[in-house]
């Protein structure tokens, strides 16, 4: 599952299952397996926990347990897990190992995080916002940093609900061109005036390597106090991990600007809603 494999209508059903407060427990007696060739803290809390409030049973598998790809195809696993599991779950390096298990699997298989998209982050990103906001057409959403699998999975997102989104983006680092998202290597220019402002690590896992280069790179799109201040009353958002004092600054990020810890508890929310909306809650 995609942010783009939902329709609006879709995103936003999944949006209202977010915020059901007393679930139906449609995963009693199932599996849900969740792969993990990263390391993970709110994805794989949030989901095991999520699957569990639904009367589920999660499953997290690492990667050394698994070997996806080394061990055994990916294509394998995912026919072998669709005998078990009633969803699959997938927290990878390389986006074509979510699409070589997705064609495999005959069970649902969910992109919990690759390298060209984030799209459970992203429905809890907007989660968050409509909370803030209530309706989102019309709101602003700036990205200041790389244009990495969360800002991809931003923009796809933005567009279903009617808002707009601009990144800000050192060249070179900018993502695809998306119709309607003004792609910028000034994020003044991104921020100004905007009702939310997002920025993420500027160094991911796998890029340890580019780090200094990246940290040079990325120096003036750190999220501070005087970029925040073009944009009055604009909610502070990152997905964490935060390096205060790279792209973002400890007054900003700790500031009450700031929805981040909304944020990582709504992770649990959203990806619950979703569940629902792939077992039992489609309309």
């Amino acid at each position: 599952m995609e942010v783009d494999d939902l329709s609006s209508d879709e995103l936003t059903d999944v949006l209202d299952l977010a915020e059901v407060v007393d679930p139906p427990a449609v995963l009693t007696g199932a599996c849900v397996v969740v792969l993990f060739e990263k390391p993970s803290l709110r994805t794989r809390v949030s989901m095991e926990a999520a699957v569990a409030q639904l009367g589920g049973h999660p499953v997290s598998l690492r990667s050394e347990e698994v070997g996806i790809g080394e061990r055994e195809p990916a294509a394998d696993i995912a026919r072998v897990l669709s005998t078990y599991a009633a969803v699959i779950g997938a927290r990878v390096f390389e986006h074509s190992t979510v699409e070589e298990l997705a064609g495999a699997a005959s069970v649902p298989v969910v992109n919990l995080l690759s390298d060209a998209a984030h799209p459970c982050q992203a429905l809890a990103d907007l989660l968050t916002l409509r909370q803030e906001f209530g309706d989102l057409q019309g709101r602003s959403l700036a990205y200041v940093g790389d244009g990495n699998n969360v800002c991809r999975s931003l923009m796809a997102a933005t567009a279903l609900v009617g808002m707009e989104m601009r990144v800000a983006a050192p060249r070179g680092y900018e993502p695809s061109p998306r119709r309607g998202v003004l792609i910028t290597s000034d994020p003044y220019e991104a921020v100004a005036g905007a009702d939310a402002v997002y920025t993420d690590v500027w160094t991911s896992m796998g890029q340890e390597g580019e780090a200094e280069q990246r940290l040079e790179l990325f120096k003036d799109f750190i999220v501070d106090d005087a970029l925040m201040a073009t944009a009055p009353g604009a909610r502070f958002m990152h997905c964490l991990p935060a390096h205060r004092g790279e792209e973002v600054a400890a007054s900003v990020v700790d500031g009450e600007s700031s929805v981040v810890w909304r944020q990582a508890g709504n992770r649990l929310a959203a990806q619950r809603g979703l569940l629902l909306w792939l077992i039992g809650g489609k309309r």
